[in-house]
């Protein structure tokens, strides 16, 4: 009679060890299918959040000390520039002087997006102080598309010439889809002044 109870014993604990190595083995496999799963939903979260989706530069030659300034307008939103210098979309995060004020050598400004929305957006380079006599300043536009949380690509680049106060050009109008995709045929530089008077400022 003992030894049976013993027997009983013994298979009652390699039925448990069994039980309990198959409920662990089946949760491991539970978090290998769902793991793929929780790192998609951080990276589209993360997409959505990071800034940077669309990313608008201005580059001037470094040994001229004057002050250009770069206006961006995105869909429905009002121009982002110097004297306003975020909206619903966009943030300008450096307002170049040229020389004053400045810790650094280099000559640019920069814009950047927070998300993409679909629809036109707007580019203007503008010479905010005066131009030494005789000097035509040359302005390189680039305009960059972040539709992955670590991939910036370059969709437009263009050279503009300015040579008097207060010029202002259209450097590119063109077409995004939401995904950040530019819409063949979209792109031209039809002027259209950003820079307004802010009470008159309307999406």
């Amino acid at each position: 009679m003992w030894e049976s109870n013993e027997f009983d014993d013994d298979t009652t604990g390699t039925v448990f060890r069994d039980v309990l190595m198959l409920a662990l083995i089946g949760f491991v496999a539970m978090v290998i299918v769902i793991l793929p799963h929780i790192s998609e939903s951080k990276q589209r979260d993360d997409e959505h959040r990071s800034p940077g989706n669309i990313v608008v530069e201005i580059h001037w030659p470094d040994d001229l000390p004057v002050d250009v300034d770069l206006w961006v307008q995105g869909p429905s939103d009002v121009p982002v520039g110097f004297f306003n210098q975020n909206s619903e979309l966009f943030n300008l995060l450096r307002d170049d002087l040229g020389t004053d004020g400045d810790a650094t050598e280099l000559n640019y400004e920069v814009s950047y997006s927070r998300g993409i929305k679909a629809g036109e957006y707007i580019v203007n380079v503008h010479m905010y102080g005066p131009v030494p006599s005789g000097i035509v300043v040359p302005v390189t536009v680039v305009v960059s598309v972040r539709q992955r949380y670590d991939t910036l690509r370059q969709i437009l680049t263009t050279d503009i010439s300015l040579e008097r106060r207060n010029q202002e050009e259209t450097a590119f109008r063109f077409t995004l889809t939401g995904n950040g995709e530019l819409i063949p045929g979209s792109v031209t530089t039809l002027r259209r002044r950003l820079v307004t008077v802010p009470s008159l400022w309307k999406p």
